[in-house]
């Protein structure tokens, strides 16, 4: 695709990283075919080919309205095109720039400033988190279905391993998760212990970032991520192998710290290393033995969702389903698995509607081939399909710990 971006944007870092996208475009339309939100609405301006068009638009000088930024507001950076492009377009990165460059052009409503401004000054705490989730349980029979369907439901650890002084890794404990699903890391503890390895939780790191910064709060993003680099540092330096990150979500996000700070020179090198320890625990897994683990699923049918996340942004496709069938679950079938639940992060507050129809759409998806358990791998796609699925939700590595 030709261009012809702004010269004072041309001659910045994030100017030739856009112009460099851009030209990779063919225009093929490939995309189209992959994206959630073309396919329910049927608006070329609504699916990633459209959208590249109007962010070229913009960096080439036209101005930007409400309804650039709309149409940008309701991409789900699932980056399912990402996959399907034969071109290897970078699109989350773009959008990225996209929506930052028209953010900073378009005021936007009141009402959105605002709830933008309290998910960013509150999902990414846990200690301000949590007191409204347990506010929500005793409040639950007089809230509204839908915040009802949200609450997640209150959920023990269970006992924490001891470090035994083997293999050593690093655990994310992040934000929603570690208040919402504490389970989720313990269980990791355990299956890994199991395994001859020990993990272990840093205090001091939190939220992983990617509230704040896929909010165009970038500095507040780039903060968390510096926070998070400089509690693991001394562990990365006492020789811990990995870090684990069992939301998958939050995962994409710590594997590309070191493309987001690279311009730092006071952590473009940590930041690197961060990145190339990062790990899915489905990447830890995949490389053991497993025959300590036995076979635990005795043929439980489940129907496994793979978040957009471990699928299009880690590019992990197809790896959790043979592990679970190794151990002796059976994998039901689930038509278009590419396709997003509609949780994206904060997309299900701040698009309700459509991420809805997509929920249900992922739910009679998962739930067609008759499974006794749904089971998936990031907090979010969680706690999202709980809210509207008659079958019951963990993700996969409770699962394991369950059935163990």
């Amino acid at each position: 695709m030709q261009t012809e971006i702004l010269p004072e944007f041309l001659n910045t870092p994030e100017g030739r990283e856009a112009d460099a996208i851009l030209r990779a475009c063919v225009h093929c339309g490939f995309c189209t075919a992959t994206c959630p939100t073309y396919q329910l609405l049927g608006d070329e301006l609504d699916g990633p080919r459209g959208r590249i068009y109007q962010i070229k638009l913009v960096l080439e000088g036209r101005t930007p309205t409400r309804v650039t930024q709309r149409h940008l507001d309701r991409c789900l950076t699932c980056r399912a095109c990402e996959t399907t492009c034969p071109s290897g377009v970078r699109y989350a990165r773009l959008v990225d720039i996209g929506r930052h460059h028209v953010e900073a052009r378009v005021e936007r409503p009141w009402n959105e400033r605002w709830l933008r401004r309290l998910l960013v000054a509150i999902v990414p705490y846990p200690g301000r988190l949590a007191p409204l989730i347990r506010l929500g349980r005793l409040a639950r029979p007089l809230l509204p279905a839908a915040l009802r369907a949200k609450l997640p439901i209150h959920q023990e650890a269970g006992h924490w391993p001891e470090s035994a002084g083997r293999r050593r890794m690093l655990a994310l404990a992040g934000c929603v998760q570690s208040v919402a699903t504490p389970r989720t890391n313990a269980a990791a503890a355990r299956l890994l212990s199991r395994l001859g390895i020990d993990l272990v939780e840093v205090s001091e790191a939190g939220c992983c970032g990617a509230v704040a910064y896929h909010l165009d709060e970038r500095e507040a993003g780039l903060a968390a991520m510096r926070r998070n680099i400089d509690a693991w540092w001394p562990e990365i330096e006492a020789g811990a192998e990995a870090i684990l990150v069992s939301a998958s979500g939050c995962g994409a996000m710590v594997k590309e710290y070191g493309e987001l700070l690279a311009h730092d020179p006071s952590y473009a090198e940590r930041a690197a290393r961060v990145s190339a320890l990062a790990r899915d625990p489905v990447e830890v897994l995949g490389a053991e033995d497993l025959s300590a683990l036995g076979t635990l699923g005795a043929g439980l049918r489940v129907a496994f969702h793979s978040p957009c996340s471990l699928q299009h942004g880690q590019q992990l496709k197809q790896v959790v389903e043979p592990i679970l069938e190794r151990l002796g679950f059976v994998v039901t079938a689930v038509p278009d698995a590419h396709l997003c639940c509609g949780s994206a992060g904060t997309y299900s507050i701040t698009q309700p509607e459509l991420s809805m129809r997509l929920r249900d759409n992922k739910v009679a998806a998962l739930e067609s081939d008759a499974p006794e358990i749904i089971a998936t791998a990031n907090i979010g796609c969680q706690l999202h399909l709980a809210g509207g699925a008659r079958t019951h939700v963990v993700h996969w590595l409770e699962l394991l710990d369950e059935a163990a």
